[in-house]
């Protein structure tokens, strides 16, 4: 017997009719008279007699019907129950610097709307260390750049971000190759004096092998591993970066501040994808927070407030 069925019947006796009750249902008659047919048998009575005027409940069904109306109330209530109980508990959740400045607040934000007895612990790092933290299970989930350190992560691409050419918008003396196509190729930057994260941050080793795939040894002035103070330098004009538009979304003025261009090369983008603990090892709270974030994610991206990314279909 399933609560379908329950569902089904009392519709019918409240509507006193079969072909009533099929249309608010949204059914075909003939597939609801089979389901009280199946109630029927598996109950070994008739429960409706059907009559020119419609449907009228049988003895049986009458008794029937009052009870199977407590059992739906009952239902109900459980499941309001369910969506209405409060997680509670204390989530680690690790996003590198970029990543943090365009999804941290908002993450706060709806876990807060939705999930307010959760207590968020978040770390913003590079995301070779927030691998390191995952896989000693000092973190719950995180977004990571780099999956080839997984042991038993969860997996799931989330989304691609396109890389652009950042300059100072004021201090910088070199012009922007190809100015006001709103693109650069990579062979154009053989001579430009770039500040990059060294070479164990995920990205940096996105932009080596996008450099690799053009045939062009990049000329590193700096390499800085904080991401607020390598935009520093970029905005004092002592170089320029490859870094994904969210590098600048901390910044007000990012659009009198600083100038960017789309490196049009196919492979410039950086992969970011929602890494945790195996199911089995995550808390309730965890399984709610990861889709949280994810649900964040398709959101930033689908309004366009995450300039330059696009979600990874799956």
């Amino acid at each position: 017997m399933e609560l379908r069925q329950l569902r089904y019947f009392v519709r019918i006796v409240e509507l006193g009719s079969m072909g009533r009750a099929a249309l608010d249902l949204g059914m075909v008659q003939s597939a609801l008279s089979q389901q009280v047919s199946r109630l029927e048998g598996e109950l070994c009575t008739r429960l409706l007699q059907r009559t020119a005027k419609g449907a009228v409940p049988t003895e049986a069904g009458m008794a029937f019907f009052r009870e199977a109306q407590l059992v739906l109330r009952h239902a109900e209530q459980a499941a309001r129950a369910a969506q209405q109980a409060r997680l509670t508990g204390s989530v680690s959740v690790g996003l590198a610097p970029t990543t943090a400045s365009v999804l941290g607040v908002p993450l706060l934000r709806a876990m807060r709307e939705r999930h307010p007895d959760v207590r968020l612990h978040m770390v913003s790092s590079l995301s070779g260390h927030l691998s390191n933290m995952l896989n000693a299970r000092q973190l719950d989930l995180a977004v990571l750049f780099d999956t080839q350190p997984a042991r038993r992560w969860s997996v799931v691409p989330l989304l691609e971000e396109r890389l652009f050419l950042i300059r100072s918008a004021h201090r910088s003396a070199r012009p922007l190759p190809a100015p006001g196509q709103g693109t650069v190729r990579l062979a154009q930057l053989g001579e430009e004096p770039l500040i990059l994260p060294s070479g164990p941050h995920g990205l940096r080793s996105q932009i080596d092998a996008a450099f690799a795939h053009a045939r062009i040894a990049p000329q590193v002035a700096l390499e800085i591993d904080s991401l607020s103070l390598l935009m520093d330098a970029v905005d004092a004009g002592l170089g320029s970066t490859v870094q994904p538009w969210a590098a600048v979304a901390a910044f007000a003025d990012a659009g009198e501040r600083f100038v960017l261009a789309e490196i049009a090369d196919a492979p410039a983008f950086r992969p970011s994808a929602l890494c945790s603990l195996s199911d089995d090892e995550l808390s309730p709270a965890a399984l709610a927070t990861r889709v949280v974030l994810a649900e964040c994610s398709r959101t930033l991206v689908g309004s366009g407030a995450w300039v330059g990314a696009t979600l990874v279909p799956h």
